[in-house]
């Protein structure tokens, strides 16, 4: 495919991310290290902020606003990408004010984002909130710039279009016929499912729902794959069939996690020094590990998207397993 396809971004990640080949319990998988994307902006989201802030330089805002859960890591890294290219971010999250600042939400206030926290009610309707205080702040003289949940938009998207073009590229597909990655509001996904038709490789996308119901997220996750389609004339019919959502491995709630997969997440970590998060990587490894990896040979690539930070939110319960 013609690069010139492709919309403008500005370079923001480490990439390539690199390809690991590990050992857990004397079985051997795959893991693309999407984690290594940055420090400050580690993980899946800054793959999306590349063509999202590209969009918010172009139309010279003086501010970013997104939303997230208290300890959103699209919250944060788009905090330290934004602040890197000169806009201030203004952050709508569901979640209370702490008396403790832990993890995502510290390193939040120390880039002294402005903060709204939203009931669960309200974050329901979080773009609608964020188009008010838009309105709000344009009336006073302010450029605004609205990144929507998990910077997933049918712009957003193209990070993990691009990824899938990287992965390609690293000929990994010669090993794997399948992708799984944790999914919380859907844009890696999208762009994954995009990315398999448009280079012609039949690659099952497995999205782990952490946040939203099977319905949901399907839904949420083919309506983007549609809409980058549709906005941007990309040259394929969507075939559903190639998405696979894995259900079940959220029932304890987004904003927690059970004993079960804490030890497993710990024994991962002694085994091959790769820590996952509570929210994101940490169930979806769950599901990887239950649906893959107990079988002979994975043929299924395990995505880390990082999120690190989140696990300072929880360290308690890290500590006590």
């Amino acid at each position: 495919m013609s690069s010139r396809v492709f919309p403008k971004r500005i370079l923001l990640a480490n990439l390539p991310t690199p390809i690991q080949k590990i050992t857990f319990e004397n079985k051997s998988f795959y893991i693309k290290r999407d984690d290594f994307t940055g420090t400050e902006t580690s993980g899946n989201k800054i793959r999306k902020l590349e063509y999202l802030l590209y969009q918010a330089k172009k139309e010279k805002a003086e501010y970013v606003f997104t939303c997230g859960g208290e300890q959103s890591n699209h919250a944060r890294a788009t905090a330290f990408a934004a602040a890197s290219l000169g806009m201030k971010t203004r952050l709508f999250l569901w979640g209370n004010e702490k008396s403790k600042n832990e993890g995502n939400l510290f390193l939040d206030k120390i880039l002294g984002c402005e903060i709204e926290y939203l009931s669960k009610k309200e974050f329901d309707n979080a773009n609608m909130v964020m188009l008010k205080a838009q309105k709000k702040f344009e009336r006073k003289g302010k450029r605004v710039y609205i990144i929507p949940e998990g910077g997933s938009s049918a712009l957003g998207i193209w990070g993990y279009i691009q990824a899938f073009a990287e992965m390609k590229q690293q000929q990994i597909f010669q090993h794997c016929n399948s992708i799984l990655t944790a999914s919380g509001s859907g844009g890696t996904s999208a762009g994954l499912l995009i990315g398999a038709q448009l280079y012609g490789l039949d690659i099952t996308i497995k999205a782990v729902n952490v946040l939203y119901s099977e319905k949901v997220i399907r839904d949420k996750i083919v309506t983007l794959a549609h809409d980058a389609i549709n906005r941007f004339k990309i040259p394929i019919a969507l075939n559903e069939e190639l998405l696979q959502i894995v259900d079940g491995y959220s029932e304890e709630g987004y904003k927690s996690i059970s004993d079960d997969k804490i030890k497993l997440i710990k024994k991962l970590a002694i085994e091959t020094g790769i820590v996952l998060d509570p929210t994101y990587t940490g169930k979806a490894f769950a599901a990887f590990y239950d649906q893959s990896l107990k079988s002979k040979k994975s043929k299924t690539l395990f995505i880390h998207t990082g999120g690190l930070f989140g696990i300072f939110s929880q360290k308690r319960k890290y500590l006590l397993n």
